[in-house]
């Protein structure tokens, strides 16, 4: 494996390590959900992943989880900022595109890591808005090169995320965006991941032609 060509599978090692601090962070839970206050550890069905992050457990004890969450939130931003940078450098984009796309992508995540701050939601709406914009140019990059089922992968992520502010902002189905989210977490992380092996066999390509 050449190592300078590997380099773009880095955010998929980023993520996978996220994942692993995920359920490290979930284990060392103690408790607490929407439904059930009083529940014993991480509930996949009941809890959210910004409840890790979070000080103090909803049942009121302290959170052993959240230095974990708290590191793995950072790998995940870094691995997501690495591959807004590296993405636009293997698609024929203009200097100024690529440009957007990586200071978008970048501000996004940086803007992401405050999650656990008291000022969550607006952190989630400026982060969003802005890494809009990243994500525009990586449909934009995979329609450029032709890589359709990827491009319609994230047309489905973009559904799922429609989905979860649906769920949010409806009376009654609260209930069911916890579920939602971290299906919409993995279906996004794999079509990342994915999109880096895809480049990695890209710069293989064209090396041997």
């Amino acid at each position: 494996m050449n190592i300078k060509r590997a380099w773009v599978l880095t955010p998929v090692v980023g993520i996978l390590l996220f994942v692993l601090l995920y359920i490290a962070a979930a284990l060392n839970y103690p408790g607490g959900s929407q439904i059930d206050q009083h529940s014993i550890g991480f509930s996949w069905v009941n809890n959210y992943w910004c409840n890790l992050l979070n000080e103090r457990a909803i049942n009121g004890h302290y959170n052993g989880g959240r230095p974990i969450a708290l590191t793995g939130m950072v790998v995940l931003c870094s691995s997501l900022s690495l591959f807004w940078y590296l993405f636009p450098r293997y698609i024929h984009f203009s200097k100024f595109s690529r440009l957007v796309v990586q200071l978008s992508g970048t501000l996004s995540m940086m803007i992401a890591i405050f999650l656990f701050t008291n000022f969550h939601d607006a952190i989630t709406y400026v982060a969003s808005f802005i890494g809009l914009i990243a994500v525009a140019g990586t449909f934009i990059g995979l329609y450029k090169i032709k890589w359709f089922g990827l491009f319609w992968f994230g047309i489905f992520n973009m559904t799922l995320v429609v989905l979860n502010n649906y769920l949010y902002y409806t009376k009654g189905m609260l209930v069911y965006l916890p579920v939602v989210q971290k299906i919409t977490f993995v279906s996004f992380l794999l079509w990342i991941c994915w999109i880096n092996v895809g480049l990695y066999r890209k710069t293989n390509r064209e090396l041997i032609l």
